[in-house]
């Protein structure tokens, strides 16, 4: 034991000597192993730093309260919920009842001599510095000790007036405004005085006022309704504390009377599920993840894990292996002195030890001080503070293990290869002739034939991802494995090359104990990417077929669906002078109630409309039973696959998408038809006429009219569907023509002239406006537009299109640029080590009259023989996975389409569609411009002239 000791910290002493001789070297190797220690060691410290604890996430829901009681919108009647008070259900079944929609008197609920503060909020156009912002207004007695940790004041001080709000940090940046200014709202006379500046802990992003209670949402709602618009809505919470705190039977006591509850007590000391009435309820179980989700979620990490790990160690292995070789006198002497082969293995292993350590050491601390230096940063990007900067010394330890094991791993072949080197070779410099391993080449063809089977078997007979994948991976180590004997392969081309490249070929082969794990890097990286970019490029294409636009190319639609269109004037206006307009085509939606409401209803006075579908034009698989029953249940699937494929009532088939219209009907005149290129002259005559242009056969009766339903009473409209009954309404009958052929309509399903809504009693408002443009509309253009829209605060519905856009494009890049330089760094490292073993002869070279560019061609020369080498066989290697994963999502697809056909589903569609792209222009980059862009650059930073030889001291 004693001796054993004394030998590896003899090997350590002379592993960290060595490491301190060679910094650059030592230096890369670190680094290496380092900076995957640094990225993972941070991402655990920011992860567990942002998740908060139970009681942090208490103390920023409800401060010091004890809860936060709201109603459940119920009637009253008494629910189940979660403890944690997220979901809640009535306790009654209403599978056959109108569901229960009302509210509650929620202050009734109150335990005796509680304290309570009103939490209410709701939505305001807020007047800024630029003009309207969109903000959410709270009001909160922010200045009652209950509130703090809901909110953090940063400056100023809290609202105490009724005149005076404070605002969030991220408000007051948008909105160009400060402390000290005033702030009023659209279509509200009063203004107010901003105090204070705040943040949301847990939503730094949030544009947020907060307001004494009383002092904005009221008023601003009669103002609102004074103008003649639908009133804005908003929500009411209580924050309660109570001497004897909300146990789980209080909830449960409170839920009785239809009210939710968010309990301190409860979520710092939860229930038994068993306890827990909604997780045994049907439907409201809890869904925890299953073991096999789990284990393949822990075998991806680990791969992951394990391929990075292997990546370092094919990188750093020959950087080992440069050691080696210059240190081959020094461990020549330690075999001349007695030391066996287990002694120069044991220090070469510590070079790893050493490097391994210092990677831990240096990842880990760097990652804790980059972590609290960039907390701020961090913060503000996730868009949430910290609870507190955790650290958890266990996983930081395994994370630092893996610098350490990584670092061992990577000099275990070196090692191997060093002691193997005799005494007389080590110590004069000379170098034996050793064949390479005919076992290797074998376990790695094995390996490529059965992971090629397994993925063959998952493209073709499973349909597991994991089973493609995993195959994948193995077949990639196996050709890892047979890495020494392709480059033996290689060199048999050299004899038809000119010399520099033939003895750089030569070199390579003749050295490939430091060729194969730089080749087999080169050739992990370009796979991972290849298989990347071509399942990408696979989807791409897919995406591409199945893109539908939603506009004839180029052309622009804006639409404003609040505040009755008061804001589409400015928003067309803004379009024609920021854009290459050529014709502008307005539209109106039509209106039922006041005119603030929503296409959809809503609101007090709000009402909506639908385009009635005639009893003898319904689909017998969608229309309604009087017993309220599924009608499709009636028909076999042979039956339903008949009516969808024969029944013109239940054609499936798509117009071509579009832009979303409330209704499908929209009021226009022939501008719209030509901006959507809509050619029938017939269409612009019926619109003339007072006819409604319809691209559907389905809503027109055999009178050849279209109804259309005004409904007023919304509630008595949802009463009457969950019974089964026709909704009532007014019924207005128009004249229709429909348009021949199945022209593409954009979404849009009817279209009639404002003549001929106002002649069916039809209520109109401005919606917004279609564009034809006279050429595609450029970045900035789009950018100036978004500005000024962003000035009115409207929610502006803008669609600009430009056909399909392939947004993975720089994730492609970003890939390929990722495999360039891993295919430099590792060719370069070759580079080096070559430079190191060729010393001698390229003094001979020199001394027998060789010009000086030799070194620097020959070095080139030796890092692109590298690097075409590794391109070559890790794009061989990438592109079959992606054709596995490809494949087993096609069979994927084909079997689901095939059971809804089975079923008499979506008989109209047609099979999927799966094509395999390969991205050649990646791979010509990484085949072509990444050997050429390493030769070039070893060849640039290579000396032309050596140093001088000195003699070896003796």
């Amino acid at each position: 034991m004693k001796t054993w000791f004394h030998s590896w910290r003899a090997a350590i002493r002379i592993a960290r000597r060595d490491a301190w001789r060679s910094k650059g070297r030592s230096s890369l190797v670190l680094a290496m192993i380092a900076l995957p220690i640094l990225g993972v060691s941070a991402l655990d410290l920011t992860y567990r730093s942002s998740e908060l604890s139970p009681a942090e996430r208490v103390e920023r829901a409800m401060g010091a309260a004890d809860a936060i009681l709201r109603d459940a919108e119920v009637e009253g009647v008494p629910i189940y919920q979660d403890p944690l008070g997220e979901m809640h259900t009535p306790v009654k079944d209403y599978k056959d009842q109108p569901w229960p929609n009302g509210p509650t008197d929620v202050t009734k609920t109150f335990p005796a001599g509680s304290t309570v503060l009103t939490d209410r909020s709701g939505s305001a156009k807020l007047t800024t510095a630029h003009g309207l912002l969109t903000a959410e207004v709270r009001e909160l007695k922010t200045s009652d000790p209950m509130t703090r940790g809901i909110m953090t004041l940063l400056s100023g001080r809290f609202p105490e007036k009724s005149d005076e709000v404070m605002a969030t940090s991220h408000f007051l940046e948008t909105s160009g405004l400060s402390v000290g200014s005033t702030l009023s709202a659209r279509n509200f006379d009063r203004t107010y005085r901003i105090v204070g500046s705040y943040e949301l802990p847990d939503s730094l992003g949030a544009d947020q006022v907060n307001a004494v209670p009383g002092a904005f949402l009221a008023p601003y709602a009669k103002a609102v309704e004074k103008a003649g618009l639908a009133a804005p809505g908003f929500s009411t919470t209580y924050l309660v504390r109570s001497s004897g705190g909300f146990t789980w039977n209080t909830v449960q006591q409170i839920n009785a009377k239809g009210v939710a509850v968010v309990s301190r007590a409860v979520i710092l000391d939860p229930p038994a599920e068993s306890e827990v009435p909604l997780y045994v309820k049907d439907g409201w179980g809890r869904y925890d993840s299953s073991p096999g989700a789990d284990a393949a979620a822990l075998a991806a990490v680990a791969t992951v894990v394990g391929l990075a790990m292997l990546e370092i160690c094919l990188l750093a292995g020959p950087a080992f292996a440069v050691g080696a070789r210059r240190s081959r006198r020094q461990l020549g002497l330690v075999g001349a002195n007695g030391g066996a082969r287990s002694h120069i293995r044991a220090i070469v292993l510590s070079g790893g030890l050493v490097i391994g350590v210092a990677a831990a050491v240096i990842g880990t601390v760097l990652a804790v001080i980059l972590t609290l230096v960039l907390q701020p940063v961090l913060e503000d990007t996730m868009k949430q503070r910290f609870g507190s900067f955790d650290v958890r010394p266990l996983e930081l330890l395994g994370i630092a293990l893996l610098a350490v094991l990584t670092g061992l791993l990577a000099a275990v072949v070196p090692a191997i290869t060093a002691s193997r080197q005799t005494v007389l070779a080590s110590l004069t410099g000379r170098r034996g002739v050793r064949r390479s391993s005919r076992v290797l080449p074998l376990v790695g063809l094995a390996a490529i034939l059965v992971g090629g089977a397994i993925a063959l078997f998952g493209s073709l007979v499973s349909e597991q991802f994991v089973i493609v994948a995993g195959g994948s991976a193995i077949a990639e180590l196996g050709v890892v494995a047979m890495t020494p004997a392709l480059v033996g392969l290689f060199g048999r081309t050299g004899r038809w090359l000119p010399l520099s490249p033939r003895l750089a070929l030569r070199d390579a082969v003749r050295n490939r104990g430091r060729t194969a794990p730089a080749v087999a890097a080169v050739l992990a990286a370009v796979a991972g990417t290849v298989a990347v970019s071509t399942f990408m490029a696979s989807s791409e294409a897919q995406n591409r077929a199945g893109y539908e636009a939603q506009l004839p190319h180029g052309a622009v639609s804006a639409f404003v669906t609040e505040e009755g269109g008061r804001d589409v004037p400015a928003v067309r206006e803004a379009v024609q002078r920021y854009l290459p307009v050529d014709v502008r085509a307005d539209v109106q939606r039509v209106s039922v109630g006041k005119p603030g409401c929503a296409p959809w209803g809503g609101g007090a006075g709000c009402g909506r409309y639908e385009v009635v579908i005639p009893r003898a034009n319904e689909c017998p698989l969608y229309a309604f039973l009087p017993d309220g029953s599924d009608p499709s249940e009636k028909y076999t699937p042979e039956q339903r696959r008949k009516l969808i494929a024969e029944d013109w009532r239940c054609d499936q088939s798509s117009r071509g998408g579009g832009i979303h219209v409330d209704g499908g009907l929209l009021v226009g005149d022939a501008k719209v038809l030509h901006v959507l290129g809509i050619d029938d002259p017939g269409a612009a005559k019926a619109l003339a006429e007072g006819r409604i242009v319809s691209f559907s056969r389905q809503p027109i009766d055999k009178n050849g009219t279209i109804g259309i339903k005004q409904i007023t009473d919304l509630a008595a409209a949802e009463k009457a569907a969950a019974e089964s009954r026709p909704v009532p309404g007014k019924i207005s009958s128009v004249p229709a023509y429909l348009v021949p052929g199945d022209p593409k309509s954009y979404g849009l399903q009817g279209l009639m002239s404002p003549a001929a809504a106002k002649a069916a009693g039809l209520s109109t408002l401005p919606a917004g406006s279609y564009f034809s443009t006279e050429r595609m509309p450029d970045s900035e253009q789009r950018q100036k537009l978004d500005g000024e829209l962003a000035k009115l605060g409207s929610n502006v519905e803008l669609h600009v299109e430009e056909g399909f856009v392939n947004d993975d494009s720089l994730v492609v890049l970003a890939l390929a640029v990722f495999a360039g330089l891993v295919t430099i760094g590792a060719a370069g490292i070759a580079t080096g080590l070559a430079q190191a073993d060729a010393e001698a002869d390229l003094k001979t070279l020199a001394a027998v009259g060789a010009p000086p560019r030799v070194r620097r061609t020959l070095s080139g020369f030796q890092c692109g023989v590298v690097a075409a080498m590794g391109v070559t066989l890790g794009s061989a290697a990438g592109v079959l996975p992606a054709i596995g994963l490809r494949l087993t999502e096609e069979r994927e697809m084909i079997r689901f389409y095939e059971e809804s056909v089975a079923q008499g589903w979506g008989t109209s569609s047609s099979p999927p569609y799966v094509p395999i792209v390969i991205p050649w222009e990646t791979l010509a980059g990484l085949l072509i411009a990444v050997p050429l862009g390493a030769a070039l650059l070893a060849a640039l930073v290579t000396r032309s002239r050596g140093a001088l030889a000195r003699r070896e001291a003796t």
